[in-house]
């Protein structure tokens, strides 16, 4: 199941709607703007995981008797020490999508765009951290973590085209957002381990909604409105475009009777089915 869906959205799915904006497609030429891709990438894999986290179902004792019951990842430290390593990643993902560092314009637009990216980060996990906080009377590492990562697909959109002050807005927004939407996963049933839908499809929306609303580098012959509507359109196909194709395919995965391992094999782990060792052995 992995490796074909793997194969379809790699091979298929994403590279359509990336060409609808960065191949000359129709959303490039209605001046819809994605600067690395927080609709583009983040948020058709974000809506890829939600279709899949729907037919798949939850984890066996995730929710019952209609009681949520959390299943804690089994090391903080590990995860705290991946969202540092994807956050240094980002100024590959972002920064480095300016493409050049020939000129001193150049360099200078590469800057700023990791500075935009490290404050929408910062401010991310401050704001879900406090929110968090407020909710639930206490300090949620695995929240803070998740905003920082909000705030970074956030802004990725628009990182080449906000100001300091906005870059701070939108990784704050994308804060409450991505504590919200594990709330919204959490209400509805539908288990999202690693808060994947959240975190890259609803702040992904964000990001490319965001840029029509803060943006300053609006398309000639559009005004403000206008180039809201354009981010709002694009970024609605390429969401709806994601998710329907991926429920589809899951769908025929799922009628296969391939996408789910039985009982016995997610209770005993996937480590021991699929690789006849254990992963961890304390």
């Amino acid at each position: 199941a992995y490796l074909v869906y793997s194969a379809v959205i790699s091979g298929l799915i994403y590279p359509i709607s990336g060409m609808w904006k960065w191949g000359g497609g129709w959303l490039a030429e209605a001046g819809f703007a994605d600067f690395a891709g927080s609709v583009v990438v983040h948020s058709v894999g974000g809506m890829a995981g939600l279709a899949g986290a729907i037919l798949l179902g939850p984890r066996l004792g995730r929710f019952v008797e209609g009681k949520s019951i959390p299943i804690p990842g089994h090391n903080l430290t590990f995860a705290a020490l991946g969202v540092f390593i994807l956050w240094v990643g980002w100024y590959g993902f972002n920064p480095g999508s300016q493409l050049t560092y020939a000129s001193a314009v150049e360099a200078n637009a590469t800057a700023y765009i990791a500075v935009t990216t490290t404050l929408a980060g910062a401010a991310g996990c401050v704001v879900a951290m406090a929110f968090g906080w407020m909710l639930f009377g206490k300090p949620d590492v695995t929240m803070a973590l998740n905003g920082a990562l909000a705030g970074l697909v956030g802004i990725t959109a628009n990182c080449d085209q906000v100001s300091l002050t906005n870059s701070l807005v939108i990784g704050g927004v994308a804060g409450v957002l991505v504590v919200l939407g594990i709330i919204l996963l959490e209400k509805l049933k539908i288990d999202d381990p690693v808060g994947a839908w959240p975190v890259h499809g609803l702040c992904g929306i964000w990001g490319g909604i965001a840029t029509g609303i803060l943006g300053e580098k609006i398309p000639e012959g559009l005004d403000r409105m206008g180039y809201i509507m354009v981010q709002l359109k694009g970024t609605l196909a390429i969401a709806a475009w994601a998710f329907i194709t991926m429920f589809v395919l899951f769908g025929i995965i799922k009628a296969l009777g391939f996408l789910r391992v039985s009982p016995e094999e997610e209770q005993t782990g996937l480590d021991i089915s699929e690789h006849g060792m254990k992963a961890y052995t304390h």
